[in-house]
């Protein structure tokens, strides 16, 4: 026996949060590495690409004036400069 399922509203685009990244190309940023693993220089950085998500965290590729390559850095070790 089939039961009819009960009418499902639509959803007001302006109720879907959309997630984006904080922080854009470009940006100046203020990294604090992780407390465990391989210990990275503190500092400011600049973004240079936005990457995909990790679970909840979004990635981005950062670069220090003071180094020769770039990092990835999850956006909760980033803040404003």
């Amino acid at each position: 026996m089939h039961t009819p399922s009960p009418p499902v509203q639509p959803v007001a685009l302006s109720e879907i949060q959309l997630r984006t990244h904080k922080y854009q190309v470009g940006e100046t940023v203020y990294y604090t590495s992780p407390t465990f693993g391989r210990a990275a220089a503190t500092g400011s950085y600049k973004v240079v690409k936005l990457l995909p998500s990790e679970g909840d965290d979004y990635q981005y590729r950062i670069k220090s004036s003071g180094e020769a390559f770039e990092r990835v850095a999850k956006e909760s070790q980033l803040d404003r400069a």
